[in-house]
């Protein structure tokens, strides 16, 4: 049974494998919960079966105007039965009140996110590979 849960309280490492397929320099589980600890609002899918977290979003806002939803996954295993779905309407829901929501995402998930609302825009991003599999604030600190 899938339980969706509005906040990463309890969740520990273990739960948190399989995630950032295909990534040459994935986060450990131990960097993806630190992610979450991060994030100002994060809505978790776990399979209350196996204890496992099968699909995560995670938010971040200013609490006045803006947010980004900073990332959406699903286990590949997971795919297809409407988890990602629940999960963005459910931050959706949460951050009703702004005035902007955005993400960026690949243009072949693009109708994913059109069929929950969002409006195809145009962005700019970069992206430091050296560093996908994590960093921490004292090496933000210190620039």
């Amino acid at each position: 049974m899938i339980e969706y849960r509005d906040s990463h309280d309890g969740i520990e490492s273990r739960q948190l494998t399989g995630f950032f397929v295909g990534w040459p320099n994935p986060p450990s589980p131990e960097t993806h919960l630190r992610l979450l600890n991060g994030s100002d609002f994060v809505v978790v899918a776990v399979d209350t079966g196996v204890d496992r977290v099968v699909g995560y979003i995670t938010a971040l806002t200013d609490g006045v105007l803006m947010a980004y939803i900073s990332s959406l996954e699903v286990l590949p295993e997971w795919q297809g039965r409407g988890i990602g779905s629940e999960l963005v309407r459910r931050v959706l829901d949460r951050l009703q009140s702004l005035y902007a929501i955005d993400l960026l995402c690949d243009d072949d998930v693009l109708p994913f996110y059109e069929r929950l609302g969002l409006t195809r825009a145009t962005g700019a991003l970069m992206r430091r590979y050296d560093y996908q599999s994590g960093t921490s604030r004292s090496e933000l600190a210190s620039g």
